[in-house]
């Protein structure tokens, strides 16, 4: 199959460092603290944060910070196949972990000791980079619930086909057999606080593939802190008085 075509268009007729259209709601469930929804493309995740709480496991406690506990699933009709996804699914137990990790190295989890923050992130439709798009829904529903950062957290992928570095790969491009590069990045304090790839890559096609998705991660983090930005707007317009 050709990724990209001789006048350097992609499948889904993007250019090669283009991300996909970016959406996100935030503040959509009333019986979360926290929750956002958010979109790359086809792919929609949802996430909800309750908490700080207190800590329900008491051998879990810790005196000087908070913990976070975290769930990925995604919902049986969100790819094309319908499949039975159960709590033992070694893909969803990854990818929270990832999830929690990234999480833990964004929040201030010291100014809140002896509590727990629980973040559940569902995919809602699944078409590539679900824990990107996971992550960045999960940062928006932790600031929907007031929760202290040191920065926007940000994620973003991308990989190497038909000779071309690819910004944001769909499903198809994903499912093309070559590299793929997730980058979780700190903007502000330009600190990176995931990696990962999955297949082989040369050294040099790798810093190319990083170097080009840290710049969609600051892309994305540009959108998610223009869609926080109207939303406190919508927030505090509705709880004006009507005269």
């Amino acid at each position: 199959m050709e990724y990209v075509s001789p006048e350097g268009l992609r499948l889904d007729g993007r250019r090669d460092k283009e991300l996909r259209r970016l959406n996100a709601t935030i503040g959509v469930l009333q019986s979360a603290d926290g929750s956002a929804t958010f979109e790359m493309g086809n792919t929609k995740v949802m996430a909800a944060v309750f908490g700080p709480k207190e800590v329900e496991q008491r051998s879990l406690l810790d005196a000087d910070k908070a913990i976070v506990r975290c769930e990925y699933s995604m919902a049986t009709f969100s790819t094309g196949e319908r499949r039975r996804r159960g709590k033992s699914d070694r893909r969803a137990t990854e990818i929270s972990n990832v999830i929690k990790n990234t999480l833990e190295q964004t929040i201030m989890l010291e100014l809140m000791p002896r509590t727990q923050i629980d973040v559940y992130v569902q995919v809602l439709q699944a078409d590539g980079g679900t824990r990107c798009a996971s992550i960045n829904a999960a940062f928006l529903a932790l600031a929907d619930a007031g929760i202290p950062m040191r920065d926007i957290v940000c994620a973003c992928s991308g990989g190497y086909l038909d000779n071309t570095v690819l910004l944001d790969m769909n499903y198809a491009e994903d499912s093309g057999g070559g590299p793929d590069v997730v980058v979780g990045l700190h903007p502000s304090l330009d600190r990176m606080v995931l990696l990962q790839c999955d297949n082989r890559i040369s050294i040099e096609t790798f810093q190319e593939v990083v170097d080009l998705v840290s710049e969609g991660c600051r892309a994305v983090a540009a959108f998610m802190r223009e869609a926080l930005v109207e939303h406190i707007r919508l927030m505090a317009a509705s709880q004006q008085p009507r005269g």
